[in-house]
């Protein structure tokens, strides 16, 4: 029996890879920072590279315009940016924007359908995890339709500390605003609430989970279904 494979880098979909495979797509990538704030595609606009985030996150959102916003999707270290382009289309209705600092593997959109399109585990893994996707797109429809600001919030802080991996966080009003699609007076109920009840420390921006077993019993039922279909959608080798 051969040695267990060690995961030369921290997204998941290259982890999961054959080492012949990863190091195809490596000969394409560079790492590059991911910036509070950035976006790295726009809505309606030519997606010219894809990424592999190593750490931070990157918010899917549908609006209007840049203001107007409703996030639809979160992606860590556990999927890619730029999925659009798996699926053969050359643009997203969607803007993609950078929520918690980190690092990514960027990858030439070209490239990317050039390896794509030889086969093997790769298109594999990126079908698997577009299903996740989806399935994560219309769990939030559901929960931003029908739960409580409370739940939403608590939903929301699961999954982005999931990815994050980490217990705190840099958000500020406006942006959970964005996210969330409510006014900043919403947020800052639902964030007082959750504070008041010890669940979270949130001061200027800085956010900090402090009971998440607290947090999990508040969230609705649409964390549980999003975290375990992401997890079902790893090729575990």
């Amino acid at each position: 029996m051969s040695p267990r494979k060690t995961p030369r880098i921290a997204n998941q979909l290259l982890a999961a890879l054959p080492d012949k495979d990863y190091q195809e797509l490596q000969r394409h990538m560079e790492e590059i920072p991911l910036v509070l704030e950035q976006y790295l595609y726009q809505a309606n606009v030519v997606i010219s590279d894809v990424y592999f985030p190593n750490s931070g996150i990157v918010s899917l959102l549908a609006g209007v315009d840049e203001r107007s916003t409703l996030e639809v999707g979160l992606v860590g270290n556990e999927g890619m940016v730029g999925l659009s382009v798996f699926m053969g289309v050359n643009s997203s209705v969607n803007y993609a924007v950078v929520q918690g600092a980190g690092l990514a593997m960027k990858m030439n959109a070209t490239a990317f359908r050039r390896e794509c399109n030889k086969g093997g585990v790769l298109p594999q893994l990126l079908a698997r995890y577009a299903h996740s996707m989806l399935t994560q797109v219309a769990q939030c429809a559901v929960c931003n339709q029908f739960h409580s600001m409370d739940s939403r919030l608590s939903r929301w802080l699961l999954m982005t500390q999931d990815r994050m991996g980490t217990d705190e966080f840099q958000l500020t009003q406006e942006f959970l605003s964005n996210m969330l699609g409510v006014r900043r007076e919403g947020v800052n109920k639902a964030a007082g609430e959750l504070q008041k009840q010890g669940l979270i420390s949130y001061q200027r921006g800085h956010l900090k989970v402090l009971d998440r077993p607290g947090l999990e019993a508040i969230s609705c039922q649409c964390y549980e279904i999003i975290r375990n279909e992401a997890a079902g959608s790893q090729i575990r080798n």
